[in-house]
């Protein structure tokens, strides 16, 4: 008899559909039935000897809530015999209804629970035990997470002992993840956290990776990626990377319509083992970013979310380095100035910052013109080095993309049919912040708002907090300035200040939208006594007159 092996995780809802994504013990036909009649059913389809579903739900009446369960060949499997938790939910959007964007990144997988946590307490747990606490109570709509859902380069104890049985260290990668079947280890040690498991069930999540999902600093640059393509280990970790990303995350990102009509998930499907075509696929994109796109769009009633790959869709040659190829970057603005009026808030999500600290962003400017060579030879070797160092990849080590994104947010923001606000959502950094940019003249009618948030369970070391405290003070901001000039750098087109932050910890942010009216909240998860862990709100705010 088939097992639920993983799943379900509840991913794409609107109002009248959804889909589940489950994870199988062998093939068989998953099945959702709601209580209030809606249903669907699909075969699994298999990877390398693993068996998924994804089931598209059709029926759902807007404006409602429905528990529900999973049968495999008809046998119920979810909810698990005596769950602690109540019933998982789909929950159909209204129209009118208000929408709350959770978001987030980098979460390394929590310890077992008789183990001490190294890093404290998780921030999903805790909003897991929140909702099981109160069902009817407030709930995000839906979760944004931001990248570093698995960690391939920083496995935890049980999985670098996991690995050391099946094949032993001494080889590259040593005690990183070497191919997909290690990738689906670290999905099931993360998804099969009783919290996490059952959060995933009951609230819709977007998903976009970044560079720890295949390695740290991916994609850097050209040269960092000839020397990884120069390894004997790095064809393999890059195609498994991509195609457990492709099954475990992306999948359930599209629409039931964009599944339909996507012809790698029929081949795969059509096929009695899909592996050989999706790995065919994964190396094409590995050699030619540009044959795929991750990024997506998905629209919350008047909320447009804008989901941006920043990792794979990069132009890597140094004299034409961008963070996004030039499909990509046309995609981003036919979704941002798409149907005008016909949004109130526009979210763009990308899992690095477009606004850093005033000295990380000059030093991040000031290093990309080093390493194109516009102090010499010299410069440009010491560019690269400090470069891969100091994790220098962020919009600003791309320059002409930083602004092409500053002038697409101000166009999109300005005129009569604007909306109330454009929000940059972001991670990667392992702190929070809210920073608000000005422009040297007339800027947008919308408020303009960089939002950073992570990590939601990950260590927080001194070297960051210190950093990042002084990257925003007035002699950090006057320390950039001497880098960009050293750098021959033109002042960047807009000025920004941080109105909120920093903050340090295991986190989350909520933005509430309703009409066109926003707020902000900012959640840590904080232990406490006898064990367990609570979200406790250190900031909250209104974003626009409510």
């Amino acid at each position: 008899m088939a097992e639920l092996r993983l799943g379900p995780l509840l991913r794409y809802v609107d109002g009248s559909s959804a889909t589940f994504w489950v994870e199988t013990s062998r093939p068989c036909t998953a099945e959702v039935r709601c209580a209030d009649g809606a249903r669907g059913a699909a075969r699994t389809f298999q990877v390398a000897g693993h068996h998924y579903a994804l089931v598209p739900v059709t029926g759902l009446t807007p404006g409602t809530v429905s528990s529900y369960e999973v049968l495999l060949d008809k046998n119920p499997v979810w909810p698990l015999p005596d769950s602690p938790f109540p019933p998982s939910v789909v929950r159909a959007p209204g129209e009118e209804a208000a929408v709350r964007v959770t978001f987030g990144s980098c979460r390394w997988a929590a310890p077992p629970a008789d183990e001490k946590d190294p890093v404290g307490p998780d921030a999903l747990d805790s909003l897991a035990a929140r909702i099981a606490a109160d069902p009817d109570g407030e709930r995000p709509d839906v979760l944004l997470l931001l990248g570093d859902q698995v960690y391939a380069d920083e496995v935890s104890k049980a999985t670098r002992q996991w690995i050391a049985a099946r094949r032993g260290l001494a080889d590259p990668p040593g005690n990183q993840v070497a191919d997909y079947e290690e990738y689906t280890r670290l999905y099931y040690e993360s998804w099969l956290d009783p919290e996490i498991r059952w959060l995933l069930s009951t609230v819709p999540s977007c998903m976009i990776f970044d560079d720890h999902d295949v390695i740290d600093d991916w994609n850097t640059s050209a040269a960092w990626l000839a020397d990884m393509r120069a390894t004997p280990w790095w064809r393999e970790r890059v195609l498994s990377g991509l195609m457990s990303y492709w099954v475990h995350q992306h999948l359930g990102n599209l629409s039931p319509r964009e599944l339909s009509d996507d012809p790698l998930y029929a081949a795969v499907r059509e096929t009695p083992d899909g592996t050989d075509v999706l790995r065919a696929f994964a190396a094409q994109a590995d050699i030619e970013p540009a044959s795929v796109r991750w990024s997506y769009r998905r629209d919350f009633g008047r909320t447009r979310v804008l989901m941006l790959d920043t990792r794979g869709a990069r132009v890597l040659e140094e004299q034409n380095r961008a963070m996004l190829d030039p499909g990509e970057a046309e995609w981003l603005r036919e979704q941002a100035l798409d149907a005008a009026g016909s949004y109130d808030h526009l979210l763009i999500g990308t899992s690095l910052p477009w606004l850093l600290p005033p000295l990380v962003h000059h030093a991040e400017a000031w290093n990309a013109a080093l390493c194109r060579g516009e102090r010499g030879a010299r410069w440009a070797r010491f560019g690269e080095y400090l470069r891969r160092r100091a994790d220098l990849e962020h919009w600003a080590a791309f320059p002409e993309s930083f602004q092409a994104l500053t002038a697409l947010i101000a166009e999109a923001g300005s005129g009569t049919d604007a909306p109330a606000t454009v929000c940059v959502l972001s991670g990667d950094v392992h702190h929070a912040y809210v920073a608000e940019p000005s422009w040297p003249d007339t800027g947008p009618d919308a408020r303009v708002l960089q939002l950073t948030c992570s990590p939601v369970h990950n260590s927080i070391p001194l070297s960051i907090r210190l950093g990042f405290r002084f990257g925003w003070s007035g002699l950090g901001r006057a320390l950039g300035h001497r880098f960009a000039r050293h750098g021959g750098r033109a002042h960047p087109p807009v000025d920004w200040r941080r109105t909120g932050g920093p903050w340090f910890g295991n986190q989350l942010m909520t933005l509430t939208l309703r009409g066109r009216s926003a707020s902000l909240r900012l959640e840590q998860a904080r232990a406490v006594r006898g064990g367990g862990s609570r979200l406790r709100t250190v900031e909250e705010s209104a974003l626009t007159p409510q």
